[in-house]
């Protein structure tokens, strides 16, 4: 067995933990799960303990320490080339790092005003500022954009996912699937089939099944 573990934070919550666990998940390589429940007195006590940074996700990979859920996606793409978890081609290669960079550096207002709660579907929609609202918009247009020129590619094998086959572009982006879904956010037909893509897989229904059982987190 890898010895491989992977710190995360509560699964309806923690929208940067979904993003590796996700990935890791798709290589199909065992590996264990530390979840520390956030927003307790000793909740960064206790990730310090695993990680400097004093946040998750952390993957512990033998004595090596990666941090940061684009670095931790990376590296497991790296190391298991054989998952093919980044596009064939040089070009859409290049498209997907761009679109998991932005996601990773931006929607900084959407992150505000809809964080990631799964558990909250069915419940009344959100109310999103202006700010969010554009960066909504941009993020269809991420999806229409690469669904348009990548999804049907047969030379990644073609799929319903950014880029065809499941990739860390999906990986990058199935929070915000979440956080559009549970706040009832009205989308194009190329989105909301995405989205319900990003839903179908079976192990996104294994960490929303997960996060189902979970106790709220006390509000800040």
């Amino acid at each position: 067995m890898n010895d491989l573990t992977l710190v995360i934070g509560n699964k309806n919550y923690s929208s940067w933990s979904l993003r590796p666990w996700l990935a890791l998940k798709a290589t199909g390589q065992p590996f264990k799960e530390v979840l520390i429940p956030l927003r307790r007195p000793d909740t960064k006590t206790t990730i310090l303990l695993h990680s400097p940074a004093g946040k998750v996700p952390a993957l512990k990979h033998g004595d090596l320490l990666v941090w940061e859920s684009l670095a931790i996606c990376e590296y497991i793409a790296e190391t298991w080339p054989e998952a093919k978890l980044l596009p064939d081609d040089s070009r859409a290669r290049a498209v997907a790092r761009s679109v998991m960079s932005e996601m990773h550096a931006g929607f900084a207002a959407l992150r505000h005003d809809l964080p990631m709660d799964i558990c909250r579907l069915g419940k009344a929609p959100g109310i999103p500022s202006e700010e969010a609202r554009h960066d909504i918009a941009r993020i269809q247009q991420i999806w229409q954009d690469c669904r348009g020129r990548f999804g049907a590619n047969t030379d990644d094998g073609g799929g319903d996912f950014l880029f065809g086959r499941f990739s860390l572009a999906d990986c990058m982006y199935a929070p915000v699937a979440t956080r559009l879904r549970s706040y009832g956010v009205p989308l194009d037909a190329v989105s909301a089939a995405y989205v319900d893509a990003i839903y179908a897989l079976p192990i996104m229904q294994e960490w929303i099944a997960a996060s189902a059982k979970e106790q709220p987190l006390p509000e800040d």
